[in-house]
């Protein structure tokens, strides 16, 4: 993936390039919460996030909550036309619409 930094335990950031501050700004996602990070080159920038996940950990430890989101529910919004569609591609196939999306998805992040 493009623009995505790994680190230990499966945690990911998306960098992007601030030209405002001149800085790279990483942003942890899939978190309960906000952890961000900025720094002026790479190696700088994986410290920077390592320091600030760090930080995040703890605090999550000390008020007993999950670091990670729960499960992955959110509303999805589709025009009509793609929305009908979607139902009869996903009966052609058996499947329940929620079923056919989250293998859409899942395909579309393997790659």
């Amino acid at each position: 993936m493009m623009n995505v930094m790994n680190f230990e335990g499966g945690y990911q950031a998306v960098i992007a390039y601030d030209p405002e501050i001149e800085m790279f700004r990483g942003e942890f996602v899939g978190l309960n919460g906000g952890a961000d990070f900025y720094a002026k080159d790479a190696e700088s920038l994986r410290r920077e996030g390592q320091i600030s996940l760090e930080v995040f950990l703890r605090m999550c430890a000390e008020d007993g909550v999950s670091p990670r989101k729960g499960q992955g529910k959110f509303a999805l919004r589709l025009p009509p036309e793609v929305y009908q569609k979607a139902v009869v591609a996903a009966a052609a196939e058996g499947k329940s619409l929620n079923t056919f999306i989250t293998n859409a998805v899942r395909e579309a992040v393997a790659h």
